[in-house]
């Protein structure tokens, strides 16, 4: 699934698709260059999740919880496999709730087979191409 040239304010029609045609899988990761537009899309998934308060990237916790059923992964400062293992992160992914997870790539060992891979790139005219797939 593709959307190109879209403006940040289609986001909540892209994530009500996402959410209805994807209900069951929990496991959400997110790439894309710094701006790109990954923590406004998984602002926007919250916000349609029904969480109505501040939402910021996790970049010097690692993760954000919301609510009773998400967490929010920031790995960008990740530096091996092993310290995602030593905060836990196993015990986030099997949880059954919701995990977004931007700048997956370290991690990706650690991930079950089910998640869905959201890629966002900013464009030139200030929209986004996102690309979405199943794996």
């Amino acid at each position: 699934m593709e959307f190109n040239n879209i403006s940040e304010s289609k986001y909540p029609e892209i994530v009500k698709a996402l959410l209805e045609k994807y209900a069951d899988v929990k496991i959400w990761t997110f790439e894309g260059n710094l701006g790109a537009g990954k923590t406004t899309f998984i602002k926007a998934t919250l916000k349609a999740l029904g969480y109505t308060d501040e939402v910021q990237s996790p970049t010097f916790s690692i993760v954000n919880e919301y609510g009773d059923s998400v967490y929010h992964f920031d790995c960008y400062r990740l530096k091996s496999v092993y310290e995602a293992m030593d905060f836990g992160i196993e015990e986030y992914l099997d949880s059954g709730k919701y995990c977004f997870i931007e700048w997956p790539e370290i991690i990706e060992p650690l991930l079950p087979n089910e998640i869905l891979k959201i890629k966002i790139e900013h464009t030139e005219n200030n929209t986004r191409n996102i690309a979405i797939n199943l794996s």
